[in-house]
């Protein structure tokens, strides 16, 4: 479903707010989940500039994604050019599930090669099976993440060097930061 559940998402806040990034790139945005739950709670000057990577062209005028984020692109975010992932910030929110586990692994691993300074990234960690969603084929889940596969992709990306990462395990969803280190 182009929505998600509030499980981890005040966690993502204080990460947000604590690390405070300039550009932001959101992942499948969906109806703008993390757009409406993070910039409300940006910086006053200069502000964040926000990009959005949606596959489902409908979704972009149905949840209105133009006016949530400064930059719209309708791309799978599989295909698209490394310099939409060379961010402060790269959203990853409810959409891994969506993609083969290696298309996802090297997902992460393109916006990491890209220059992304943080990744959050959200999956279900229980069996959600799911189909095509209002004529959508991309809303299918592909594959089904445990906490402990998502931390062992993690932990391979870079070769365990150059990013660490903290997450939160819930009932239904499990939620990282992880970042460059310095």
């Amino acid at each position: 479903m182009p929505t998600s559940i509030d499980e981890g998402k005040d966690w993502s806040l204080q990460h947000f707010q604590r690390h405070q990034p300039d550009t932001v790139t959101d992942v499948g945005p969906g109806d703008g989940t993390y757009a409406k739950l993070l910039r409300p709670h940006e910086p006053d000057e200069p502000g964040v500039w926000w990009t959005a990577v949606e596959i489902h062209k409908p979704y972009i005028g149905r949840y209105k994604l133009k006016a949530k984020y400064d930059e719209v692109h309708h791309l799978d975010a599989r295909r698209a050019p490394g310099h939409l992932y060379h961010r402060d910030l790269v959203i990853c929110g409810d959409v891994l599930e969506h993609m083969p586990r290696e298309d996802a692994v090297d997902l992460l691993r393109r916006i990491e090669a890209a220059g992304a300074w943080h990744i959050l990234v959200s999956v279900p960690i229980v069996d959600a099976p799911q189909g095509e969603v209002d004529g959508n084929p991309a809303e299918e889940h592909v594959h089904h993440w445990d906490a402990d596969d998502m931390e062992d992709v993690l932990r391979s990306l870079t070769g365990g060097r150059g990013y660490g990462f903290e997450g939160i395990r819930g009932h239904t969803l499990g939620v990282w930061w992880w970042s460059r280190r310095e």
